[in-house]
């Protein structure tokens, strides 16, 4: 082989080299919600590597609204929204508390029940409960978890409550 050949070969050795440091070098590590392409800073930070193609991160513009703006903004119905008349307000508020206040009332009255039928944690076994107490214990579970999960219902239908605006006083009737 002549000069030529060898320059040639070594050019083309220098450029796979060089492609294969540049492919090393775009590694990218995930360090939860943010990625760096710095190994030091990924191996400081315990980051963890990403295999298998390409990572775009498009970071979202920083909001320039303060704190006055946000709740004017609230506050108010968004662009293109009908407005709603005081009065038919007043009666959607008055329906929605009327609706949750007979949900409330469910709910306490199935409380009682299941708080009655838990008799503090030793319901009474049924059928085949005598001879398989895991059988009771699990229904007896249940029926704790039953009465946790109306527990947290009443108290989300009194929050919701809470929000609505206080009823209406009734105006006086003049005889």
């Amino acid at each position: 082989m002549n000069t030529r050949h060898y320059t040639l070969l070594l050019a083309v050795s220098l450029a796979a080299l060089a492609a294969q440091t540049h492919a090393q070098s775009g590694r990218v590590w995930r360090c939860g919600n943010e990625y760096t392409n710095d190994a030091n800073v990924a191996q400081q930070r315990g980051c963890k590597i990403m295999e298998g193609g390409n990572v775009t991160v498009v970071q979202s513009p920083r909001s320039t609204v303060t704190a006055s703006s946000r709740s004017s903004s609230a506050a108010s119905s968004p662009p293109g929204s009908p407005r709603v008349d005081s009065a038919d307000q007043r009666a959607r508020d008055t329906d929605a508390r009327t609706v949750l206040e007979s949900e409330l009332r469910k709910a306490e009255s199935k409380q009682t029940e299941l708080l009655k039928e838990y008799n503090n944690g030793q319901p009474e076994k049924q059928g085949s409960e005598g001879r398989n107490y895991q059988k009771y214990l699990d229904r007896t579970a249940e029926m704790k978890a039953q009465i946790d999960r109306n527990e947290s219902d009443i108290a989300g239908i009194r929050r919701e409550l809470g929000r609505l605006a206080p009823p209406a006083a009734a105006a006086p009737t003049q005889n």
